[in-house]
């Protein structure tokens, strides 16, 4: 969420991010001429209710002094206004709460400023090579990795749809090892050579982990969530949720920074309103297995980071000697709460 603070100070900044992500901007003027109303009501409130709140506290001293004074009706009359100003604070109070709900909400679905060097553009047909790695083969009769699986009985989706329905895979035999071999090759890269911290999180997490991570509020429809309690917790779809949120609601030292962990989770998506060729196979799973980077830095650093990020992740591509090549996604294809994005496609 971006803080209301910038915001303030650069209206015109957000107005041409917004623009470069695709708002008209007639659309986007009136999405930070709306936060920044909300924000102005907000504060115009805060000042009236700490004025009242001093003039309480001032009026109630003046009532020992009157007492002490025995002036009876200067009291009385301190009193009543006393009781009046501390009905005014208490209803205040919950405008206040409705005033930071109103703001905050506003803003939960503004999306993160790119960077100066990102690609503008309207979709992933702007998005820009940077660099490519290897010569895919060249197949005469290539097939399709559903085919190949099916084919040698190990990947089974007749099967999976029987317990878990659409979008889910039964993987058996040496298939359900290359998995696992593949995970377990990933996280000894980056724990060995890469400086990552393997961690073991939970799967299930509260809506403010997921709120962290910019999944909540834009992306609920594209989680699954369970009953707890008289609340709820929601299936990680990435790792990257609770590994961030490692960092939640504490101040970290400089010196501890970057903190750099990797984790192989289950992941967890409903794809809601995906279709076409990208649902057969093993692609658009309801679940799934990943391996995810997570770094935790200072904000001047951030970018260095990212870099060297994207390079432990080629290095997966190098020594499994797949051919790749890395693209920086266009404004227009960029996720919710990026700045800049890289896809490596294999």
């Amino acid at each position: 969420m971006l803080d209301i603070r910038w915001i303030r100070e650069n209206p015109q900044a957000l107005v041409d991010a917004l623009i470069k992500r695709g708002s008209s901007e007639v659309d986007a003027r009136s999405t930070v001429d709306e936060v920044l109303a909300r924000d102005e009501a907000r504060r115009a409130h805060l000042t009236e209710l700490q004025q009242a709140q001093a003039r309480q506290n001032a009026a109630s001293k003046e009532i020992g002094k009157a007492m002490a004074q025995k002036d009876t009706a200067t009291a009385e009359k301190l009193k009543a206004e006393v009781a009046e100003l501390k009905a005014f604070v208490q209803q205040g109070e919950a405008r206040e709460r409705e005033l930071d709900k109103a703001l905050n909400d506003a803003l939960a679905v503004i999306p993160n400023v790119p960077l100066d060097d990102v690609p503008v553009g309207k979709d992933e047909h702007d998005n820009v090579e940077v660099r490519r790695v290897g010569e895919p083969r060249r197949l005469n009769a290539a097939k399709e990795h559903y085919e190949i699986g099916e084919a040698l009985g190990l990947m089974d989706f007749e099967r999976a749809a029987k317990l878990s329905g659409a979008r889910f895979t039964v993987l058996t035999g040496q298939f359900a090892r290359l998995e696992r071999a593949l995970g377990q090759f990933m996280l000894d890269l980056h724990t060995t050579e890469h400086g990552y911290t393997e961690v073991q999180v939970p799967l299930l997490v509260r809506e403010e982990v997921l709120f962290g991570t910019n999944q909540l509020p834009k992306f609920e429809e594209d989680l699954f969530f369970v009953r707890h309690g008289e609340g709820r917790l929601g299936l990680i779809p990435t790792a990257e949720v609770p590994l961030t949120n490692l960092a939640r609601e504490q101040i970290i030292p400089a010196d501890k920074l970057p903190m750099r962990y990797t984790a192989l989770t289950p992941c967890f998506r409903s794809e809601a309103g995906s279709a076409g060729k990208d649902t057969r196979g093993m692609l658009r799973q309801h679940q799934f297995y990943k391996v995810e980077l997570v770094s935790i830095t200072d904000a001047e650093s951030s970018i260095a980071e990212h870099e060297r990020m994207t390079e432990c992740a080629e290095t997966v591509l190098k020594r499994l000697e797949l051919p790749f090549r890395t693209v920086v996604l266009c404004t227009g294809d960029m996720g919710f709460g990026a700045r800049k994005t890289y896809d490596i496609e294999v």
